[in-house]
């Protein structure tokens, strides 16, 4: 299924290439020219001497460099810009023909595979849904629907996919119970590693990173991280999860689990100290659904088929958001973000009732000595931890991490 072009967003791989010490002249090379793309995808378009005043490179580096990368069909040129004194400048932008990659975002009720391009548009994707993921099943699903759609794919637009990046839940076994799935079932993930398993049946490198981060990672690249430099961002999946952003840069902590939002605690509605997890996750709502006889299915077919459930949702909305406004009130008391961003595997205007519901809650809470921010919707959407996943091959083979891309020189 062929869907329409959508914003995506790019996430830091494990590793780039370092030009300190010892790094001889090709690698150096190498590195300038992710830097020059990495800031061109930044900034949507640019000219020879934006990117020289950027980078801090030559006039003449950058005159070598994008001459180099237009001619391997990276960098594609823009319409001339007039006005100025002197010869016009042409701008120069990513090609999104250029590259392609896979993400796969794995969920506890549903899985997808999406096709991107180099500029984040989701080309290609394909939807599965189930009682709990398995596996094995995963795999075969991987990589028969990446055969699917390669099938879709001319022999040069093949030669140009980059890899996989799997976003996917950590511990997968954990919180069967809460889902309904049979534990002994679920204990299959214990040891298993589904990045070796399919990197073994595709030539494609393959990168992962836990789901919420991919999610988070995209937020920041090409969602509101333009405009919120630091903020508290929360996903909601079958379990909410989240992440941190300090200074443009994903806050990962000691152990990498900073950010993950969903081990915060709050009150319920009794007033019980509960995980916010418990309370703001997509399983609660569908346990509240076959609590009122209704079917629980659609949640887990495609964002934008959810039907409007009526009262169980609604309740659903209030609790979710007053856990919320807990959670980002103690967010704030220890950083002082300018955003909290909320976000999740649900159609927009779910989202946007959650957003207002959680704005109104915080008004109700003691904030005396505390700092609210703004607390607004996510810009990438149901699929923002599909396009994190795909991301990673792009980061790992032409860009650079986001920690360079905000340190240019003014």
């Amino acid at each position: 299924m062929t869907l329409p072009a959508e914003a995506g967003a790019a996430v830091p791989a494990p590793e780039v290439i370092d030009p300190g010490g010892g790094a001889n002249l090709t690698r150096v090379r190498a590195y300038n020219e992710r830097l020059v793309m990495s800031l061109v995808r930044l900034h949507g378009s640019l000219s020879k001497a934006d990117i020289a005043r950027r980078s801090g490179l030559s006039a003449q580096t950058v005159t070598v460099i994008m001459r180099a990368l237009e001619k391997e069909g990276l960098l594609i040129r823009g319409e001339p810009v007039r006005g100025r004194v002197g010869q016009p400048s042409i701008p120069m932008r990513l090609n999104p023909e250029a590259v392609y990659s896979y993400g796969v975002k794995i969920g506890r009720r549903s899985a997808d595979l999406v096709l991107m391009d180099f500029v984040g548009n989701i080309r290609l994707h394909l939807h599965r849904a189930y009682a709990y993921p398995m596996p094995n099943d995963l795999l075969t699903s991987i990589t028969e629907g990446m055969q699917k759609l390669e099938k879709m794919l001319t022999d040069e637009q093949r030669q140009r996919i980059a890899g996989v990046g799997i976003a996917t839940p950590f511990q997968l076994w954990n919180w069967a119970e809460e889902t309904g799935a049979p534990k002994e079932k679920m204990d299959a993930w214990r040891g298993y590693d589904l990045q070796k398993q399919v990197a073994a049946r595709t030539h494609h490198p393959v990168f992962m990173q836990n789901d919420a981060t991919s999610a988070c990672g995209a937020e920041l690249v090409f969602g509101v991280g333009s405009s919120y430099p630091d903020f508290v961002y929360f996903y909601i999946g079958s379990f909410i999860g989240g992440g941190i952003v300090l200074n443009s840069s994903l806050f990962s902590g000691r152990t990498g689990t900073a950010g993950a939002v969903g081990p915060l605690q709050v009150s319920d509605r009794n007033g019980k100290p509960q995980q916010l997890l418990k309370i703001a996750s997509i399983f609660v709502l569908e346990n509240m659904l076959r609590d009122a006889g209704i079917d629980p299915k659609p949640l887990w077919y495609a964002a934008d088929e959810w039907i409007d459930f009526g009262e169980p949702l609604e309740s659903w909305i209030q609790q979710t958001a007053a856990a919320l406004a807990q959670a980002i009130v103690s967010a704030v008391s220890i950083v002082d973000f300018g955003a909290a961003v909320i976000d999740g595997g649900f159609p927009g205007w779910v989202r946007e009732r959650l957003v207002a519901a959680t704005r109104k809650a915080a008004q109700d809470l003691d904030l005396e000595g505390v700092f609210l921010p703004e607390i607004i919707e996510g810009a990438v959407g149901p699929h923002a931890r599909a396009i994190g996943g795909a991301s990673l091959p792009l980061f790992a083979r032409y860009l650079t991490d986001t920690n360079v891309l905000f340190k240019e020189t003014a």
